[in-house]
């Protein structure tokens, strides 16, 4: 039964999904961290704490990349709840599934690797985007967002309470462009000779 699982995420999921947590393993410590440098200390690479064999790292809709250091120093895998689906790896998933005129949406639970996006892939929750409906950005990543809430709800019985990895399904594969923050930083800039369409778009997009 894991002893320990590291929670890197944001400040305000981090007591609610700590509680979830315990609520299946009331021994497991929960150790929320929300950033790289809390990420290496919770592990304390240096000390050679990190090769105890209870603990686990679970990552929840953050921006935060693991180094690859980190997850070589854990015993088994790492987990991270992406809000977006295998076809929008990487960053602004939902402006990027809008900009393209995306039917389906959804969120992705995967195993973690050194490169982002590329693990293993364990439950997706796939969901039809509304018609008739101009969602913005935001909008659709309220909507990942809770689908990502609803597998964590899911596994979390596993994450906390078993050792065994979790299972990786065999009809998902990561697809599409792997994005970056960059690039949907570029997109707010329409070129000079940019359409109206276009400039709408994208704004509709990525704001």
């Amino acid at each position: 039964m894991p002893s320990e699982i590291i929670l890197l995420t944001g400040d305000v999921e981090g007591p609610h999904l700590a509680a979830a947590l315990a609520a299946h393993n009331p021994a497991l410590h929960v150790n929320h961290v929300d950033g790289a440098d809390s990420l290496r200390d919770a592990l304390d690479l240096k000390g050679g704490s990190a090769a105890n064999p209870g603990r686990r790292l679970v990552a929840f809709c953050t921006g935060v990349v693991v180094p690859p250091e980190v997850l070589a120093a854990l015993p088994g895998p790492a987990y991270n709840f992406h809000p977006g689906p295998p076809t929008y790896p990487g960053s602004w998933a939902a402006g990027f599934a809008l900009y393209d005129g995306a039917r389906r949406f959804g969120a992705t639970l995967h195993v973690m690797e050194d490169r982002v996006d590329e693990g293993a892939i364990v439950d997706v929750a796939w969901f039809d985007l509304p018609e008739g409906v101009n969602l913005r950005y935001d909008e659709l990543e309220v909507m990942a967002y809770q689908r990502c809430v609803a597998l964590f709800q899911k596994y979390a019985p596993h994450l906390a309470a078993e050792d065994a990895p979790l299972r990786a399904v065999a009809d998902e594969r990561w697809s599409g462009v792997k994005r970056t923050k960059a690039e949907a930083t570029a997109m707010r800039e329409p070129p000079r000779d940019a359409t109206e369409d276009e400039i709408r778009r994208r704004f509709r997009a990525f704001g």
